[in-house]
């Protein structure tokens, strides 16, 4: 693995090649993005794809990347920019894409954007709450955990988040009207640390979930796009918001192995199968359009 930075005018982007550029096989590089997740998310998998580049990196403002452009919050156009930067600083595109929750979003931002970028996009579980029949409640229910963190701190903030994320089918009365999630009861710390940056939980994330895809765009790319989700994850927001784009899209969702981070191994606090999942990865883009 070789670790390189970008220099843009607002911005000091870390991202690592895993193998050969140009590659052995004549194949594209693999390029895999999250959101809020950096390069360290993708260790697992990456690891499960030997034979292939795989470039991985870290989103301006997380990890090693450094923002200078005196925002904080997380708006998908501007990190598909960064993508796009480090794909011609790389020089091999088009490349493939394995792109996950919000960098999922990324990854359409940059299709619309840069259609020529991407050959085939894998978008395994874009939170794309714009896309649910129940859009209105599902953005309700996402300022819940934002305004429990504000209030509250980290621990109230994902307890509120895990049981949005986990409540099966549409967000209805009887979700809004269940008693306050407690944080002792996930593990996690029922005191406040004062700290209100984290970019999931504050308003950092509100652009990312309000963002909204241009079908027609995405239509029109030459771009092979396919939409997956985690079998764990069958009912849940981003299963249905998986499910409500590849229908728009006029395709069928691929179903991968375990849950939303089912990609990830030990290092993650939250193991998936990291194997399996590869192996699904791998058929899928091994398949023929």
């Amino acid at each position: 693995m070789t670790t390189h930075t970008l220099e843009l005018p607002d911005a000091t982007l870390t991202y690592d090649v895993h193998g050969p550029l140009p590659t052995a096989d004549g194949r594209p590089p693999l390029v895999m993005i999250g959101l809020p997740m950096d390069a360290s998310g993708f260790t697992a998998l990456a690891a499960h794809f030997p034979d292939r580049t795989v470039v991985t990196y870290d989103p301006r403002g997380l990890g090693r990347s450094v923002r200078a452009d005196g925002e904080v919050d997380n708006v998908p156009a501007v990190h598909a920019g960064d993508v796009h930067a480090i794909i011609e600083a790389i020089g091999a595109g088009p490349v493939e894409m394995f792109a996950s929750s919000g960098g999922a979003l990324v990854a359409l931002a940059l299709v619309t954007a840069h259609p020529a970028d991407v050959s085939t996009l894998v978008a395994h579980e874009p939170p794309l709450l714009t896309a649910l029949p129940d859009a209105a409640a599902a953005d309700r229910a996402a300022s819940g955990y934002r305004d429990a963190y504000a209030a509250k701190g980290f621990g109230a903030g994902m307890a509120t988040f895990i049981a949005m994320t986990s409540w099966q089918g549409e967000f209805t009365e009887e979700y809004f009207d269940a008693p306050a999630a407690d944080p002792a009861l996930f593990g996690l710390p029922v005191s406040d640390d004062g700290v209100r940056d984290d970019p999931l939980l504050s308003q950092r994330s509100r652009p990312v979930l309000g963002y909204r895809a241009d079908i027609a765009a995405l239509t029109a790319a030459p771009t092979r796009i396919v939409l997956g989700y985690g079998e764990e994850s069958k009912g849940t927001v981003t299963e249905r918001t998986s499910s409500a784009l590849a229908d728009q899209l006029g395709h069928q969702p691929v179903l991968f192995p375990s849950h939303h981070g089912g990609f990830t191994g030990p290092e993650s606090g939250y193991p998936g199968q990291p194997e399996a999942f590869a192996r699904t990865l791998h058929g899928v883009l091994d398949r023929i359009n």
